[in-house]
């Protein structure tokens, strides 16, 4: 079987310090810490993205795809969230690492009875990571301009389709 990859350009820096990272990481927690620190000093600009994907979609954030690694062991996707745009509360399949390249995306997060336990407002070149379990979370552009940010999933997205294990709908938490 041939595995093609998918990759966009301005992201061969990203990917080498990703590749970098992941040959020495022990676990997924360790990916995510090692990943985030490789991220730090590569996050693009929004110009990995086109004029066109940058748009976003009036009724839900939207994700593009930009490199799957032929190996299966990550992906690189951009989530482009026009204001107020949120995803449901949900867990992971695998780790994650988060770079903020435009807007405030604010983060929730929660225990595994769902009681809020943090907040987080991510500004651009912020970088935040994690690794199941205690991944539990939800994403809201609080702001008024278009939030823009690069996800780093420890998958192949073009195979799985979702970085997303579970949705959560509790009774106490607005959906």
């Amino acid at each position: 079987m041939t595995t093609t990859m998918i990759t966009t350009p301005g992201l061969a820096d990203v990917t080498t310090g990703i590749r970098y990272a992941l040959r020495s990481a022990a676990d997924w927690t360790d990916a995510a810490r090692l990943v985030a620190d490789e991220l730090r000093g590569r996050l693009p600009d929004i110009a990995v993205l086109t004029p066109e994907q940058r748009l976003g979609d009036p009724d839900k954030p939207t994700g593009h795809l930009l490199h799957a690694e032929p190996d299966g062991s990550f992906s690189v996707t951009a989530v482009v969230w026009r204001p107020g745009q949120a995803t449901r509360i949900h867990d992971h399949i695998t780790w994650c690492v988060v770079g903020v390249l435009q807007g405030v995306e604010h983060e929730e997060l929660f225990d595994a009875d769902l009681n809020p336990v943090g907040v987080n407002d991510n500004r651009p070149g912020e970088v935040t990571g994690f690794a199941p379990p205690g991944d539990i979370h939800r994403i809201v552009n609080s702001g008024t301009e278009t939030a823009i940010s690069l996800h780093v999933y420890g998958t192949d997205l073009s195979r799985v389709g979702s970085s997303a294990r579970r949705y959560y709908e509790p009774a106490n938490a607005e959906n």
